[in-house]
């Protein structure tokens, strides 16, 4: 069975720090593309970073470029998201989610595993 497990979610204030990790389990991320998404209220699902099969190749959605870092533990099947300098906009749902082939990183579709989300807050 596979499962993906985020963690690190929470409240923070504005300028504020929080670093979330995807915990992969059934499935081995060497063989995956890993990305990062994020939902708001009544809104779409929002591509917020990804990183190819190496960790060589990262991507990142417009609104959080220079601000998020995304990284991943081969080894220990760990995906992470740094997020620095945090915005009360950036408040949303968190989902990791894992790829097995080609297609365009930022896209939901393209995307064969998920996890079930982890709720980041941004208020003063």
């Amino acid at each position: 069975q596979v499962q993906l497990v985020e963690s690190g979610g929470g409240l923070v204030q504005p300028g504020g720090s929080l670093r979330l990790s995807c915990a992969v389990s059934g499935i081995t991320i060497r063989s995956h593309r890993m990305g990062w998404f994020r939902q708001a209220p009544g809104k779409e699902r929002e591509f917020v970073a990804g990183v190819e099969w190496s960790g060589t190749y990262e991507y990142y959605g417009d609104s959080v470029k220079g601000r998020f870092t995304t990284s991943r533990d081969n080894a220990k099947n760990l995906a992470t998201l740094q997020m620095n300098f945090l915005k009360p906009e950036d408040t949303a749902v968190y989902y990791c989610a894992a790829a097995v082939g080609g297609g365009d990183i930022r896209t939901v579709s393209t995307y064969n595993y998920w996890g079930q989300g982890t709720q980041v807050t941004v208020s003063s």
